[in-house]
């Protein structure tokens, strides 16, 4: 016999309530209990897999410069050199004519370098000058830097942003930040204010420092040669679950729908049958908190989709 979760947790519930028979009272059950519940988000993408899957870089200057540099370098068998940072996604599906890539990437040692070091220093309200410069003034790299650095400042070292800096500074090492104006030193002791009022302001502070700097390099793997075949590379690699209504039972198949027309499903556990079925069916059974950014193809059509368990009392 198989067991379910749908399964255990009632086998589960019907072993507590056998011990406790025979007490003076049993409380009812699941009354303020925390209970799991379980979300089940579910998008369209309104691309296909051999699009979805490919990598173009953007016109920012401050990536897409360096990633169509490092492009050109290596396709179809050449090599590129960076220290310090990598200028191309790893893994991405970049196409040529008619033959698809993969990119990979490989440490092949590390070099002493000078680089700029950028930092700030919170100034109070009270404090901040007339001429301070607002950031939204500043050159769109300088400005990005400037808000990474408040970000980490404000959330002390908490931030989604605190991986890039060293020791909360902020090396400058792509080549737009390098010809930006905090590498001329034109920003070096000036205050810069976050918005219209000075609740948020920052004397930026830029010195060079010696520092080792990883060489990462990349290169281009050659993987398919003509769209059909890339099509079976990307189903192999990038394709959690591949579905049919065929491959669901009823309750199954009415639980998938109502997710794709609502973009969400929730229940509390004990779950359905069908809902139960369905993340066994997108390989979510076992998971404890969640997890997201997952890709289906159902139906001839291409979704991305995560799960959510949340404790909550009834």
């Amino acid at each position: 016999m198989i067991l379910t979760r749908r399964s255990v947790l009632h086998l589960v519930a019907m072993a507590s309530l056998t011990a406790t028979a025979g007490c003076a009272s049993v409380p009812s059950v699941g009354s303020g209990e925390p209970k799991s519940e379980y979300t089940l988000d579910i998008d369209r993408v309104d691309a296909p897999p051999v699009e979805h899957a490919l990598y173009e870089p953007d016109g920012d200057d401050r990536f897409g410069t360096p990633a169509r540099t490092a492009l050109d370098a290596i396709i179809p068998d050449g090599r590129h050199t960076t220290y310090g940072y990598e200028p191309l996604p790893e893994n991405a599906y970049v196409q040529r004519g008619e033959t698809y890539y993969q990119i990979k990437y490989v440490v092949t040692g590390r070099k002493r370098m000078e680089r700029p070091l950028v930092r700030v220093e919170s100034i109070p309200e009270v404090d901040v000058p007339d001429d301070a410069l607002r950031v939204n003034t500043l050159d769109r790299p300088s400005a990005r830097v400037v808000k990474i650095l408040h970000s980490n400042a404000v959330t002390n070292g908490e931030s989604g942003s605190a991986d890039l800096l060293r020791d909360d500074a902020y090396v400058l090492r792509r080549p737009a930040e390098l010809e930006s104006r905090l590498e001329t030193g034109a920003l070096d002791g000036r205050i810069v204010t976050m918005s219209e009022g000075d609740a948020w302001a920052y004397r930026v502070q830029v010195a060079r420092q010696s520092i080792l700097e990883t060489a990462h390099t990349v290169l281009a793997v050659d993987v398919a040669d003509g769209r059909s075949a890339f099509r079976e590379v990307v189903f192999g690699s990038r394709i959690d679950a591949e579905l049919a209504p065929s491959d669901l039972t009823g309750g199954e198949q009415t639980v998938l729908e109502q997710g794709l027309s609502r973009g969400q499903y929730v229940e509390t556990a004990p779950l359905s049958s069908g809902f139960d079925g369905v993340l066994e069916a997108l390989e979510l059974g076992n998971i404890e908190t969640a997890q997201t950014g997952q890709l289906l193809w159902y139906d001839g059509k291409l979704y991305r989709y995560g799960v959510y368990i949340n404790d909550t009392s009834a």
